[in-house]
């Protein structure tokens, strides 16, 4: 539990150093304090299985409940902005950068237990 919340700090911690270049140092600061402030949120709807990663980087409702679906909808904004940005600095598109996040994300970060979508649309758990 300690080193995923260590890699999710870091994850939110890179995000907001690479999207700095990209964008305003305000609103790279605005979107670093809304995805550390929903993070909690995001666990748990995780932990209880709600919620899990697809192969695009984005947070994706695993099944029917639509439970905290305001803060994944957010989550999943400023996710697209990030991309974008981190894409545009280095040549490649927002999709390109969503997919390989979600790549490291189930190798490094995603525990056992926590749902993730492959490529192909099917949902397995880690």
């Amino acid at each position: 539990m300690k080193k995923r919340a260590f890699l999710i700090g870091l994850f939110v911690f890179l995000i907001g150093g690479l999207v700095g270049s990209a964008m305003a140092f305000a609103d790279a600061e605005a979107i670093r304090e809304r995805m550390t402030s929903r993070l909690p949120a995001i666990l748990d709807l995780k932990a209880r299985g709600v919620i899990g990663e697809n192969s695009q980087g984005f947070l994706e409702f695993v099944g029917q409940a639509m439970s905290g679906k305001d803060v994944v909808d957010a989550e999943n904004k400023d996710r697209l902005a990030v991309y974008e940005a981190i894409g545009k600095d280095n040549g490649r598109t927002a999709r390109d950068v969503g997919e390989r996040r979600a790549i490291q994300n189930a190798a490094d970060v995603a525990k056992a237990g926590d749902w993730l979508k492959s490529a192909d649309g099917k949902w397995y758990q880690k």
